[in-house]
């Protein structure tokens, strides 16, 4: 098998136990009954209009179905895509390649809607400003958060943490048994270095998180209006800090968030909404 892509060492498992899914102990009913000896080439085609992600647990899932399948990789993950596009070749068992075509499809499909959300979210705040980052966040499908993230990058946006142990992000949720202030002291005794960002739907609690040191904040649920209004406010006390739009971030209201001077806007919508992009596997007996 060739491939430009090859296969991360995360995706395998992930690959493994969607084919199990699909392919219990008997295997494919229907594909078993084509004669062993017929070959056949394929391609993997675009439908639609979009972005591509996924290429490598495509590749993992011909592989582990049948190691002698050929495929040849013809677009990598970020490549744009257009109606009728080429993204890969495969070729040899009929019966193998039809058993891995769903398993395929479905992670292509899926990382690929994400991929193409993310790009058409980084598009609109471009036409505003291009230095505004597109963000994930941990709204993903359990077990595939590595898969979707990747996803998000091939789109061109920027993952925010990929798990709670990796920063301090001090909620709504959190605040309400925590002060502010006393929140983010807690956090810089027990953990100096890492990175303290406070979630605020107020300019009362904007204030406080800025004079109690967060290196970052979330304005949540605001308008353009108000989160400019924000980012003012900020900017003349400690222009370093980092200034995050969340909450409802949609194409059309990305541009007037970017407009407002934030660093970045994130949307969960991104990975728990992305609609899976159109693509399909055409054969030809060979």
């Amino acid at each position: 098998m060739t491939a430009a892509v090859p296969a991360d060492d995360g995706v395998a498992p992930l690959v493994a136990a969607a084919l199990a899914e699909d392919l219990d102990e008997r295997g494919d009913l229907t594909g078993a009954l084509l004669d062993d000896d017929v070959v056949a080439s394929a391609a993997i085609v675009a439908r639609e209009v979009g972005v591509l992600a996924g290429v490598a647990c495509a590749v993992e899932a011909f592989a582990q179905v049948d190691p002698t399948l050929e495929v040849v990789v013809l677009r990598d993950d970020g490549a744009r895509l257009e109606v009728d596009d080429v993204v890969a070749t495969v070729g040899g068992r009929l019966a193998s390649i039809v058993a891995a075509e769903r398993t395929a499809l479905n992670f292509m499909g899926h990382l690929s809607g994400i991929a193409t959300a993310t790009r058409s979210l980084v598009d609109a705040v471009a036409s505003a400003d291009h230095h505004v980052a597109v963000l994930d966040t941990r709204k993903t499908t359990p077990g595939l958060r590595r898969l979707e993230k990747a996803a998000v990058r091939a789109g061109g946006g920027t993952n925010h943490r990929a798990s709670l142990s990796e920063s301090v992000l001090l909620k709504d949720n959190h605040l309400g048994a925590l002060g502010i202030t006393e929140a983010v002291a807690r956090a810089r005794a027990r953990w100096p270095g890492v990175r303290v960002q406070v979630e605020c739907d107020t300019l009362d609690q904007l204030d406080e998180a800025v004079a109690a040191g967060a290196d970052a904040v979330l304005l949540d649920n605001m308008t353009p209006e108000l989160a400019a209004a924000c980012v003012a406010r900020v900017r003349a006390v400690r222009p370093g800090i980092f200034v995050e739009a969340s909450g409802g971030i949609t194409v059309a209201t990305a541009p007037e968030f970017a407009a407002a001077g934030v660093d970045a806007v994130s949307s969960g919508a991104l990975t728990h909404s992305a609609r899976a992009l159109d693509l399909g596997l055409d054969l030809h007996e060979g």
